[in-house]
């Protein structure tokens, strides 16, 4: 009887303390060894899942809570969804960096680490130049988990009868990664639903997913202009990248001439692109901790911000086009609910480029920070919002949903990477959902002029 006391008083104690570890504040959280710990700064190369932590434990977990309508009489009537691709492979470019870099390493690092001598005897280069960004499987699922979630989130627009009416529109840029990520989304519905006896279309259009190649001023005066990245190039010979290269080359016990700007981003992608298609955390991690991860992530988003961002006006006006066209779906969609019709297309999903996202992202005024990103401020830019790792992941998304609150009250949500946010520069924000004409008129000039044969006319320019 006594043993059966004490047994009965420990687990009560054990039970308690149990419940008051959970309760701290200051417990700190497990870590997951099998993420590494410098997963959150890889900018264009990350996972999904970093940017909703909780899709790590249910990858088709929707929060309903954020995302109710602005009132009970409001319903979704139009929804324009603009999604990058899926994770895919390197580039040929990277390609050919990385096995460069693996070359160095196994010839001549002579580092102590384990993890590099798993490198050298264990890991194997199974990159080739061919696979050149192309979709892998986890891309694959990237899309067809997102088409579930969105579903959930707007039972009535995604839905199996609007998808077999035709009501849901699909348009995608040419390359090969596009087309099959926009396969994988009506996929991941026609799964959902268990659609055998359709199949759907999908629209290439590369004037709009890939305005950003025909915009002949963008070309020619960022694009092919060696002087238009120069706050880039000046970044990479800096102090702070310097430092990075030296640590690198500690690691590796190589000499620190061995070590470039560019063989610093190839460990960087080999670690990120080995978590990102194969979830592992690679050796290739343990070249970086945390303040080397962010200085390589600053170096990133200086590139997107001078080649795609604020750092050039033409970046953001080369997407004039698209612009354009999602507000003529938005137009198009309140016209035919104002005159009592039914809304023609429920649904317009655009597949393109995170080089078609953040253009427009930038034309609408998302993530500007108050100061310029240049090759000299990397100390105070710590809390920018021009952070492409939390804005432009694999499958980011931008969703602009049209409400109808009843009494011609329309509104309009947008929804980046399915978490709500306001549009910049707005004062009517009532319940983070505005009147969609406050919209219009906050981008009145845009919608006036923002032409994109006027602003892409090279000569008009070089004066």
């Amino acid at each position: 009887m006594p043993n059966i006391f004490w047994k009965l008083i420990f687990v009560h104690l054990i039970t308690i303390v149990g419940i008051g570890h959970c309760f701290r504040k200051d417990v700190i959280p497990e870590v997951n060894p099998d993420i590494p710990a410098i997963a959150k700064y890889f900018t264009t190369k990350g996972r999904y899942e970093e940017v909703n932590p909780h899709l790590i434990g249910d990858i088709l977990a929707v929060n309903r809570s954020i995302l109710q309508p602005p009132s009970e009489q409001c319903r979704e009537i139009h929804i324009t969804a603009i999604i990058r691709h899926g994770t895919r492979y390197p580039t040929s470019k990277n390609v050919k960096k990385m096995q460069q870099l693996y070359k160095l390493v196994k010839s001549s690092a002579s580092g102590k680490g384990s993890w590099l001598r798993e490198i050298q005897t264990q890991w194997r280069m199974w990159y080739t130049e061919d696979m050149d960004g192309r979709l892998v499987q986890k891309g694959v699922e990237d899309h067809k988990h997102l088409a579930v979630r969105l579903s959930k989130l707007f039972p009535s627009l995604i839905s199996e009868e609007k998808l077999r009416g035709g009501l849901i529109k699909f348009i995608t840029s040419s390359k090969h990664r596009c087309v099959n990520s926009t396969l994988s989304f009506m996929a991941g519905l026609t799964d959902l639903w268990a659609i055998t006896d359709k199949e759907f279309d999908h629209e290439v259009n590369d004037a709009l997913m890939r305005f950003f190649d025909q915009c002949t001023r963008f070309v020619q005066e960022v694009e092919k202009n060696p002087s238009a990245l120069s706050e880039v190039d000046k970044f990479k010979q800096g102090p702070e990248m310097e430092r990075v290269r030296q640590k690198i080359a500690d690691r590796l016990g190589v000499p620190y001439i061995y070590i470039t700007a560019d063989s610093a981003e190839a460990a960087f992608y080999l670690c990120a692109y080995e978590f990102a298609i194969k979830t592992v955390n690679s050796p290739w991690c343990q070249l970086f901790d945390e303040v080397d991860a962010q200085v390589v992530e600053y170096a990133n988003d200086l590139k997107q911000f001078w080649k795609r961002g604020y750092g050039h006006d033409i970046n953001s006006k080369a997407s004039c086009v698209l612009f354009h066209d999602v507000f003529s779906r938005l137009e198009k969609a309140a016209n035919e609910n104002r005159s009592g019709q039914q809304v023609t297309e429920a649904v317009t999903v655009q597949v393109g480029h995170a080089e078609t996202l953040l253009p427009l992202l930038t034309l609408l005024g998302f993530s500007k920070d108050s100061d310029t990103l240049t090759s000299t401020n990397y100390a105070t830019q710590a809390q920018r919002s021009f952070r492409t790792s939390h804005t432009l992941p694999y499958a980011a998304n931008l969703l602009l949903v049209l409400y109808d609150c009843g009494a011609g009250d329309l509104r309009l949500q947008p929804l980046l990477n399915e978490k709500p946010v306001t549009f910049p520069g707005l004062t009517d924000q009532k319940a983070s959902i505005p009147l969609y004409q406050s919209i219009r008129e906050r981008y009145r000039e845009l919608l006036q002029g923002c032409d994109f044969e006027t602003e892409c006319e090279l000569f008009k320019h070089t004066a």
